[in-house]
């Protein structure tokens, strides 16, 4: 209890905002809402004209002493007519309404999903997996639950004000006896509202941890039961767990308190009040057994749908929180590096020149500073240093993934902030050390939706980088089916179809950050050769720890703590005796 007190609730005019964002959404399909309204009128229209019905069928008919059977089949007939028309009103009230629900779902998971592929890397870098799963599907599924308050409260609107107008036009002093408890159940509402909000943030925030500890897990299984861990994780699970169902906890004691048991309350007593009132009519006059049987009905058609709506306010907290979390993400800023008004420049050789790049990561130290070097066409430039000299980084300043704080790029002289995006993706090819291969076959895997790449590009594309020999020799070669992350596939595998799924794409210029580090010696010479064809006629950067891969380079940088230390060819920069010199003969000893 005390845990969740740290939660700020949601001030009320915020929760106006998330409210208003979510019906502006909802707004688009309002063909849907509009049909539900329509048939919430039809459908409270029939709960007055029912027991009205029978009121009168109470007072004028069963009073006689004989009753024509006539009149009794024509009554029921009536009757059953009125409650098939309400049926169908009820239907198409949910119908209607829920699938204008769903499509504004749609929407919206639609807008968090592109949303995701417009941020900059930061963002990715400050909030983890689980954490983004749990507000793209989590949250949106809550918000399902959160419009069925406002169907609950459409639906209870309409019959709240339809059972006030029978209620007074079958009795007024009783209907207002009735109408003194509504301030109550407004007041109810206030303080529900008021201690939930705080105790479901922390609630969705438990949620999100717990997504994020599962999804760690799954993905680093193996080093989790290599060192033992087992137990460590499961403890940290438990705990997080615990703490979730802490929340569920308080949660389910306010919905205990404050949502049905208070509205029966009241209704038990505006019974109670409404009979005293009748009963004193019945000193006066005679009273009608009918009227008694409409009055009561109305009061139940009163208070239900109030009881229904309390049930929901549970949903509504729940939603304002998942809609606040989904608009966060919505309404972040931190986009990739924004490219220059005019960018309209095209990438054809592949020059790419450095001059005193600096750059820092936000609330971070200098990463790289006053960084130059110039690659021509078709040369190649590799890039070494210890980890943490700020060789992958100078590769996500290439990319775009991050914006340089001083200094230029240039692309065949052009500053790379007048190049479209589209351009800088397009021209320049990365392999990454980690490749990734997603769910499909392995000729989707290569072309990766590009349906403008056809088969045979895809096999000439593994022929060139040695994979056409493993893929041949697959149960179904090139439409073998791959799960996520390429289970089943040895590493040197899937980093040589990453190989052939950059260079279908014929890029200006290759870039390769350590894309041979986790492969095996023997297929790294099966590459080697395959490698050498992809960099014919491109500008190649290479980032490299093992040296071997890099010495026939045009010319190799050596970085240390973000600086360039050394700058030439491999023999020249042996012959210095300095910091590459060192890196190689640590690697070469048997050949020194």
């Amino acid at each position: 209890m005390a845990a969740y007190n740290n939660y700020r609730s949601i001030p009320t005019k915020q929760q106006f905002k998330i409210v208003h964002r979510l019906l502006k959404i909802a707004a688009k399909y309002w063909p849907s809402f509009i049909i539900s309204i329509l048939a919430v009128i039809v459908q409270s229209t029939m709960n007055i004209l029912l027991p009205r019905f029978l009121q009168y069928y109470m007072d004028h008919f069963l009073t006689r002493t004989t009753l024509a059977e006539k009149v009794i089949l024509f009554s029921a007939v009536i009757y059953l007519v009125g409650v098939i028309i309400r049926s169908f009103g009820q239907f198409f009230t949910t119908f209607a309404f829920n699938m204008g629900s769903e499509y504004m779902l749609e929407d919206l998971r639609r807008s968090l999903f592109a949303k995701l592929h417009q941020l900059g890397m930061s963002y990715f870098d400050r909030t983890s997996a689980g954490s983004i799963v749990s507000r793209v599907n989590n949250d949106t599924m809550s918000l399902s639950d959160f419009m069925q308050v406002f169907l609950s409260g459409l639906v209870g609107i309409f019959s709240i004000l339809s059972a006030l107008i029978a209620m007074w036009l079958t009795d007024q002093a009783a209907a207002l006896a009735v109408l003194l408890f509504l301030p109550l159940l407004i007041l109810s509402i206030w303080v529900y509202n008021k201690y939930s909000s705080s105790a479901y943030r922390y609630m969705r925030q438990k949620l999100s941890e717990i997504n994020t500890r599962i999804s760690e897990t799954i993905q680093g299984i193996d080093i989790i039961q290599n060192f033992r861990q087992q137990k460590r994780i499961q403890q940290e699970f438990e705990h997080t767990n615990h703490e979730y169902l802490q929340s569920r906890r308080s949660m389910i004691k306010i919905n205990s308190l404050l949502l049905s048991p208070i509205v029966n309350l009241l209704y038990t007593l505006a019974l109670i009040a409404a009979m005293y009132i009748l009963g004193w009519h019945a000193h006066i006059g005679f009273v009608q057994a009918g009227m008694i049987y409409a009055f009561t009905t109305y009061i139940s058609q009163f208070f239900n749908p109030i009881t229904n709506m309390m049930d929901t306010l549970s949903f509504f907290q729940d939603g304002v929180v998942a809609g606040s979390r989904s608009f966060h993400i919505l309404d972040s800023k931190e986009y990739g590096p924004q490219q220059k008004s005019d960018a309209k420049g095209k990438i054809s050789a592949g020059a790419i020149e450095f001059r005193h790049v600096s750059f820092a990561y936000p609330d971070g130290p200098e990463v790289l500073h006053d960084v130059s070097f110039k690659v021509n066409p078709g040369e190649s430039l590799g890039i070494v240093g210890h980890t943490g000299s700020g060789k992958s980084t100078m590769i996500n300043i290439l990319l775009r993934f991050y914006e340089f704080q001083k200094g230029e790029i240039l692309i065949d002289g052009q500053d790379i902030r007048k190049l479209p995006v589209s351009e800088i993706r397009q021209k320049i090819g990365l392999v990454l050390q980690d490749s990734y291969l997603f769910y499909g076959d392995i000729n989707f895997n290569i072309r990766l939706y590009d349906q403008n790449i056809s088969d045979e590009q895809i096999q000439a594309a593994a022929k060139l980088v040695h994979a056409d020999d493993f893929i041949q020799k697959l149960p179904q070669q090139y439409h073998t089916r791959v799960t996520p992350g390429g289970n089943g596939l040895s590493a040197g595998q899937k980093q040589l179809i990453s190989f052939a799924r950059t260079i279908v794409h014929q890029p200006s210029i290759l870039v390769l950050d350590e894309a041979t580090a986790s492969i095996d010696t023997q297929t790294e010479d099966l590459i080697q050769t395959g490698l050498d064809q992809m960099q014919q006629g491109r500008t190649t950067v290479a980032i490299a720890h093992r040296l071997s891969t890099i010495k026939n380079s045009t010319n190799i940088l050596v970085l240390d703590n973000g600086q360039v230390v050394e700058y030439g060819n491999h023999k020249d920069l042996l012959k210095q005796k300095g910091y590459y010199y060192e890196l190689y003969r640590l690697q070469e000893k048997d050949t020194f």
